[in-house]
């Protein structure tokens, strides 16, 4: 019993995570680049600005040394890591905090362990993804670019931005103005804009046809997030085109990208794995 009692102790310690754990954080983030995309990119921008900092409101499990698995809490809960066991204790400890973020994104086995426990406590969620698969491509397209799609500029806000707004309330049933995360989502946006990572194709009249973002760009992988084909011209292979050239942009910052899509949304399924994208695991998103 002796021998066993520490074990257990370091495996129950929850705690929250600072600059002397980076190192520990990075560790974890890099057992699976793809999934951790964006918390990776997270952490990349803390040090950016100052050279050291974690970034943000974030807790693990275990002791210094023997950190196996963390949470990123603030608009997003994003899990890192973790096994049913760290992933029960965890909930059961951010089930006693207040609820801040506006949904939990995660690896499917991490959520599923995470969202009885955080159920209890922090209410009915308003829509759950249980099964989007994460897909990833390192080869560029095959299938012919659309040379028209290029990365959006300041120039492009006025009509970037609606046709972002259009495509959150289809994906996510309400407007950024109606969401919880309404003070950063055109914050968020103009900023992906300044760093190149929007991409738009426009019609002869100069409105948005096609749109998406590189939510995360890292030195492993590029995540793209926000697709978006206007409804009225949908099926006629614009989607196809627009997206090859966004794989063959985003393939020159990283060396894969990857994108996770509901597993219901078979038109775009069918989409990406024409232009060769796999699935390499599942993701699960709650929705408050």
């Amino acid at each position: 019993m002796t021998a066993v009692r520490p074990a257990l102790r370091r495996r129950e310690a929850v705690r929250v995570l600072d600059d002397r754990d980076l190192d520990e954080v990075l560790g974890l983030l890099a057992i699976d680049p793809v999934a951790n995309a964006v918390v990776a990119a997270r952490v990349e921008a803390a040090r950016t600005l100052d050279g050291t900092r974690l970034g943000g409101d974030v807790v693990g499990v275990g002791d210094p040394g023997q950190l196996c698995a963390a949470a990123f809490c603030g608009g997003n809960l994003l899990p890192v890591g973790g096994d049913f066991g760290s992933w029960t204790v965890l909930g059961r400890h951010l089930a006693n905090r207040r609820r801040a973020c506006s949904s939990i994104v995660g690896p499917a086995s991490a959520v599923a362990i995470l969202w009885p426990s955080l159920s209890r406590r922090w209410g009915t969620a308003r829509m759950i993804r249980a099964s989007q698969p994460l897909l990833v491509t390192d080869r560029l397209p095959t299938l012919p670019i659309d040379p028209a799609v290029r990365p959006a500029d300041f120039g492009d806000v006025g009509r970037y931005l609606p046709a972002a707004f259009a495509m959150f309330e289809e994906e996510l049933g309400l407007t950024p103005t109606d969401s919880a995360d309404r003070p950063g989502y055109r914050v968020r946006l103009t900023q992906l804009i300044a760093a190149g990572h929007a991409l738009v194709r426009l019609d002869d009249r100069g409105a948005v046809i096609f749109k998406a973002e590189l939510a995360a760009v890292v030195v492993q992988c590029c995540q793209v997030q926000g697709v978006w084909v206007r409804p009225d011209l949908r099926g006629r292979g614009i989607g196809t085109a627009a997206m090859a050239a966004v794989l063959d942009y985003a393939l020159r910052l990283a060396p894969r990208v990857s994108l996770y899509v509901n597993d219901f949304n078979y038109p775009a399924r069918r989409l990406y794995e024409r232009l060769g994208m796999r699935q390499i695991g599942t993701l699960s998103t709650v929705l408050f």
